[in-house]
């Protein structure tokens, strides 16, 4: 089988991601419910006119898949593959609205077209010319997880070389009111729920390694549901999987986001508290469906540069080699996510 490596990475987030710095100008953000994502110049990338008729999510899909390709050195992928919790919201809403304002007569088909969540694919596929399998996974909060598996799994069994994976989602006043309303968001900063946010994050993965790779995929996991009490067997049995105890790990990168769930983490960060670093970064970011491409963009850079930014380290952290880095994360106790990379 083959090894799979993540050549390139890029991530648009709620902090200053894109312009090829490293969280060196991060800000925790304490007082807003919503951290929007900070959008680079479109105009550089995309047309005026094509712009306008883009939603937020595909214009940052495009944008931060254009970088992770030019670092990478790779024009045309053999695949495209991406995942979205929420899609093209906005065209969504838009399309809705118009239902109900034209009494369900005389629409118009864009906004639905728009609409679709495979949208951001082929978007990114018309402007590459890339004719090669695309393909989205909309599935909750695993949706990048889920993507990211089939790119591996594409160039193990030899269906690809080069694979653009990546995921994305976007946000609206009215989605997060819902968000707000279910208890999931948070409508103050002392309610309960989580502080939102949207971004994209885009990698491309190939077969063999090159001067610009981050680090090697070893495995991805993903489970439904699980008790506290069953986190440790869970994690535990899919290290010996790869021959690795607790032990051996170097640095977890934890999802917690401040809601009730967090106890999910805690367990985590005491199944490794004699053995690694734990950082967390949802306090930067935010939490959105597909917010675990931006963990993956994260740890993979603190395993290229084994260096961990300042903002996210924990006090009286003794400097180590950095070589197996695991990410987990959850969402209001479901759709767990275990991510486990090595240094090259």
């Amino acid at each position: 089988m083959s090894k799979v490596y993540i050549n390139a990475g890029a991530a648009i987030s709620a902090q200053a991601t894109f312009d090829g710095g490293f969280l060196e100008n991060a800000v925790i953000n304490r007082q807003d419910v919503f951290l929007p994502a900070i959008e680079p110049d479109y105009k550089a990338f995309i047309s005026p006119v094509a712009s306008r008729r883009m939603s937020k999510a595909v214009k940052m899909a495009i944008i931060a898949s254009a970088q992770a390709l030019n670092e990478s050195g790779v024009s045309v992928p053999d695949a495209i593959i991406t995942g979205t919790g929420a899609g093209c919201i906005i065209d969504s809403e838009k399309f809705l609205k118009a239902i109900i304002d034209n009494d369900e007569q005389f629409l118009t088909p864009t906004s639905f077209i728009q609409s679709t969540h495979n949208t951001v694919g082929a978007q990114i596929a018309l402007g590459l010319n890339c004719k090669g399998y695309n393909f989205t996974y909309v599935n909750g909060a695993v949706s990048f997880e889920s993507a990211l598996l089939d790119a591996i799994m594409q160039i193990e069994l030899q269906q690809a070389n080069n694979v653009l994976v990546g995921g994305v989602d976007e946000m609206t006043p009215y989605f997060l009111e819902l968000q707000q309303m279910i208890g999931h968001a948070k409508s103050d900063i002392a309610t309960v729920g989580s502080v939102q946010s949207e971004g994209a994050g885009f990698f491309v993965l190939a077969n063999t390694p090159t001067e610009s790779t981050y680090a090697a995929i070893e495995d991805v996991t993903l489970y439904n549901k699980l008790s506290i009490a069953e986190l440790p067997s869970f994690i535990t049995g899919f290290l010996r999987k790869h021959h690795l105890e607790p032990s051996q790990i170097d640095l977890v990168v934890a999802g917690n986001n401040g809601d009730v769930f967090d106890d999910y983490y805690d367990k985590a960060a005491h199944l490794f508290r004699n053995y690694a670093i734990t950082v967390q970064y949802k306090q930067l970011t935010g939490e959105y469906f597909t917010v675990s491409a931006f963990a993956l963009w994260l740890a993979s850079r603190i395993i290229k540069e084994q260096h961990i930014p300042e903002i996210l380290k924990p006090h009286a952290v003794k400097h180590k080699a950095i070589k197996n880095v695991l990410i987990y994360n959850q969402y209001r106790g479901l759709d767990h996510s275990l991510i486990l990379l090595k240094r090259v």
